[in-house]
């Protein structure tokens, strides 16, 4: 029987965690042993006794968890001392920052590990269900219109009341992949007035279908600016010099803003400069959920609120899905207990097939080396 050892999150006050009492249930009526850290899932209010209920054996450390572990689920990346324990040729499924964190990709590499990188499940259709950076994405953006919400400081939808009128709240999402249609979806239903920007042409219509406006320089480049795995792709410095002149002049009439875009591999595109910054109303709010990646917003900071001298705050808040730690570590607990089923063959039998095309586009380390191509030189 295949060991799976989920361990607690230790690295940049992770609160989410690899697997639920739910997902620990569906792995040991799949044929799976589980073992779970104590406390691995506190943070996510998931206690140990509901982890023992559902059938996983409860490990006082994470050492002890790992060492005869088949598989090891993870949030984020695994630390020097799991990656130590681990047996030789031990799957380890987390999300691994590879591109970035090249000392991990390095050290699970040396160790033997067959690492599978969850940011690189492919997006087709067999593999949605595995699909972590959809299932948190979905999270951060709810989660981003909230924070912008607290932060904003006035009401987001219009009031009528014997007093006055309160207007409504006007929100701007840049970026409209998975996290920015929550995001709009969201906002549209605490009553702000939402529009939305992105490069894709696709996504015009998904922001018009949830009741906001689409915002684009629509020339030739746009209609060919998507790439078939469906990411946007960078645009030229002169569209971007026409997108930036129509955004510029909207920008400055908007109470909140949310940027979302993302490059895989690359640092975050940056889609808000000082000077739009400083054409906003004092009040204003910016949530950039790029900012781990470097940021979408000048003047953004990595875990801070920065307050601008026009008054304007931007919030680089890390991990909003960590924010909703139940709810995130439920849906990725279910990306990881769907990932399992390919570990086994028809018969049942833990025998994982890397020339799968799921595990072969996640499997960045094997046999010694690293062996994803985007990864190599």
């Amino acid at each position: 029987m295949a060991v799976i050892a989920v361990t607690k999150e230790t690295r940049g006050g992770e609160t989410r965690v690899a697997a639920t009492p739910e997902t620990v249930k569906k792995l040991t009526a799949a044929g799976f042993s589980v073992v779970v850290e104590a406390g691995a899932g506190t943070a996510a209010s998931y206690p140990d006794a509901d982890y023992e209920a559902a059938g996983a054996k409860l490990a006082k450390t994470a050492k002890d968890a790992v060492k005869d572990a088949d598989v090891l689920f993870k949030v984020r990346a695994p630390e020097a001392a799991e990656i130590a324990a681990l047996k030789t040729g031990a799957i380890v499924a987390a999300a691994l920052n590879p591109h970035q964190d090249k000392d991990t990709l390095n050290a699970l590499a040396k160790a033997g590990a067959s690492a599978l990188a969850m940011e690189f499940i492919p997006r087709i259709t067999r593999a949605q269900v595995m699909d972590m950076l959809s299932s948190q994405a979905n999270l951060a953006g709810y989660r981003a219109v909230i924070e912008a919400a607290e932060a904003y400081g006035k009401a987001l939808p219009m009031m009528m009341t014997a007093a006055g009128t309160v207007a409504a709240a006007k929100v701007f999402i840049m970026g409209v992949g998975v996290a920015g249609l929550q995001a709009i979806a969201t906002a549209r239903r605490l009553g702000a007035v939402v529009t939305a920007t992105d490069v894709r042409p696709a996504t015009k219509e998904q922001v018009e279908s949830l009741g906001a406006k689409f915002l684009a320089v629509e020339d030739e480049e746009f209609k060919n600016a998507q790439t078939a795995g469906g990411y946007a792709k960078e645009m030229s410095k002169e569209y971007q010099a026409k997108q930036a002149e129509l955004v510029s002049s909207h920008i400055a009439k908007q109470d909140i803003v949310i940027t979302t875009a993302l490059i895989p591999g690359r640092p975050a595109p940056k889609l808000v400069s000082a000077e739009q910054v400083a054409s906003m109303k004092p009040g204003s709010v910016l949530v950039d959920l790029a900012i781990e990646a470097g940021g979408n917003v000048v003047g953004g900071k990595l875990g801070e609120t920065a307050v601008t001298a026009n008054g304007v705050k931007i919030l680089g808040i890390p991990n909003l899905p960590g924010r909703i730690a139940t709810d995130a570590s439920a849906l990725y607990a279910r990306n990881l207990f769907a990932l399992s089923g390919l570990f086994l063959n028809k018969e049942g039998a833990f025998a994982p097939d890397f020339e799968d095309e799921i595990l072969k586009a996640a499997l960045v380390t094997q046999g010694g080396a690293v062996v994803h191509p985007s990864l190599q030189g």
